[in-house]
């Protein structure tokens, strides 16, 4: 496939333009002019562009990219030494932000939802990424923590009372700590989100509504998976996903 096509066809399925996002989405840097072989990974670390360079990847698609808000432009130290391996072997870089955290079916927060046998009631918040819906069957707080723990690969933070009921939760991948507020106005039991913040603890006390830190990495694996799934699918190319595990 040429590397235009992919990325006509990307941009179609995740329509990137209808977010306000912190780095640009799509094409990244630019590389061969066709694509046979996609490596997919959650970050664009160095360790996922040298596997890349290993395997004779001719694109790698992530879920984070670079070239992020407010950060140094200069192309110096770290960024240099991951930009001059694109470009030195050819190597286009593509990523995909909030339009695989919100996409409905392949998105983090849908793909979230099916990893944790959760039933979608809805979508609200900023760009529509708070999702919120309920469990199979009411359990406590630290029963689901251990689910999510087991289903995610990693023990969650569980802030708030272990012996809490939950049946309504809300959830939203990655660093989404700041949607508590929202999550605790629609009236769930608990929200699950990648990371936590210092404040985070008093309020999952003073609102009796628990807080799951189940991992930025961990929940954000599923939605760049099922993309890569698809393209291995639906067209004749080479598409090799690689889990670069990160505890945070």
């Amino acid at each position: 496939m040429l590397l235009t096509e992919l990325v006509a066809r990307l941009d179609a399925l995740l329509e990137p333009s209808r977010f306000r996002d912190y780095a640009p989405n799509g094409l990244q840097v630019e590389g061969r002019a066709e694509v046979k072989h996609i490596l997919v990974g959650v970050s664009a670390a160095q360790s996922l562009l040298d596997a890349a360079v290993e395997q004779g990847a001719d694109a790698v698609l992530v879920h984070h990219g670079y070239f992020w808000k407010n950060e140094d432009p200069c192309v110096t130290g770290i960024k240099k030494k991951r930009l001059q391996a694109l470009l030195a072997n050819n190597i286009s870089l593509l990523a995909y932000h909030l339009p695989l955290d919100a996409h409905p079916l392949l998105g983090n927060n849908a793909r979230l939802a099916a990893e944790l046998d959760l039933a979608v009631d809805g979508q609200g918040g900023e760009q529509g990424l708070l999702w919120h819906g309920r469990l199979a069957a009411p359990m406590t707080a630290a029963d689901w923590s251990a689910r999510v723990g087991a289903r995610l690969r990693r023990p969650p933070v569980l802030l708030g009372r272990p012996d809490k009921r939950i049946e309504r939760v809300a959830w939203c991948s990655g660093g989404a700590q700041a949607y508590f507020a929202d999550a605790i106005a629609l009236g769930v039991d608990a929200f699950l989100t990648g990371e936590a913040s210092e404040q985070n603890h008093h309020m999952a006390i003073e609102s009796d509504i628990a807080f799951l830190a189940a991992g930025h990495h961990a929940t954000e694996r599923y939605g760049i998976q099922a993309l890569g799934q698809l393209l291995r699918d639906d067209y004749d190319m080479t598409v090799c996903w690689q889990d670069n595990d990160n505890p945070i």
